[in-house]
């Protein structure tokens, strides 16, 4: 009995095969993942030379790579288009905490100028030239993340980011062919002190004397580094600034326009980046 039904079903699958017209290369089944690897291999080798002949890419080949062309030539995955909601979205919520649109002004008469991460201010005193020049780029100083406190939500619990660039100081006397230069910085521990007390929330680095045109300062004239500077001649030196109008106050400006434009140049920065994926 198990004998004749095993004949039964052979002669079934015979006739079942020979009926069967063959399918198009196109229409023929891919090997299931977990096939024996001479499955595999022999399935693949045919689809090859099937796509091979037709011109046609196996399904799946590259999910990510699909048609998304928006007629740039370039090319645009789904990866790209969630990274451009991604950024749409950032971008509102950057917006949302500007805190304006327009940059904040220096008291004290100064004139500012831009190029794109660059700003300088320049006022005229008595006979003198007095500017300060700074970059915004590496102006944020690291956080430390502390864990946040129970029940205490992790937007309250974020540090305020403000920009603390390095800045140099450049006085020329209009009848001096000369600029007494100063390379000053924000201390990491003076930050975020407040009024706790009159210290200078910024230091002098080095002194120098420069030709007055910038293009023409040499790394050979003689850089005074103030690490090991007698103290009364520090205080000459910041004394000689805040007479200029370079003093804590100035300094307290500095650090909000700088934000001001570090956040304004972070939201062009996203929107530009936003446009390059899309596009």
């Amino acid at each position: 009995m198990l004998r004749f039904l095993s004949r039964v079903v052979a002669a079934s699958s015979h006739l079942g095969l020979r009926a069967a017209p063959p399918l198009p290369c196109a229409l023929r089944p891919v090997a299931a993942r977990g096939a024996t690897a001479g499955i595999g291999g022999l399935t693949r080798s045919v689809w090859l030379l099937c796509s091979s002949a037709s011109g046609r890419r196996p399904p799946g080949a590259n999910p990510r790579l699909s048609g998304l062309s928006c007629g740039c030539g370039a090319l645009h995955t789904e990866g790209d288009k969630a990274f451009a909601q991604f950024l749409t979205d950032e971008i509102k919520e950057e917006k949302k905490i500007q805190k304006s649109s327009t940059l904040p002004k220096m008291s004290g008469g100064w004139e500012i100028g831009l190029n794109g991460t660059e700003a300088k201010l320049v006022r005229k005193v008595d006979g003198e030239k007095v500017s300060v020049s700074f970059n915004i780029n590496n102006s944020i100083p690291p956080t430390m993340e502390e864990e946040p406190e129970e029940g205490q939500k992790d937007a309250e619990n974020e540090p305020e980011i403000i920009s603390t660039p390095n800045f140099v100081v450049e006085v020329t006397k209009l009848s001096n062919n000369q600029s007494l230069v100063f390379d000053c910085h924000y201390p990491e521990d003076e930050i975020g002190r407040g009024d706790e007390d009159d210290s200078d929330i910024f230091a002098i680095r080095e002194v120098s004397f420069q030709p007055t045109a910038e293009d023409d300062w040499k790394d050979t004239s003689y850089t005074l580094n103030t690490d090991s500077l007698d103290w009364a001649l520090y205080d000459h030196l910041m004394d000689f600034l805040a007479d200029r109008g370079i003093d804590n106050t100035f300094a307290d400006e500095l650090v909000e326009l700088s934000t001001a434009l570090e956040h304004q140049e972070y939201i062009k920065f996203l929107e530009n980046l936003k446009s390059f994926v899309r596009c």
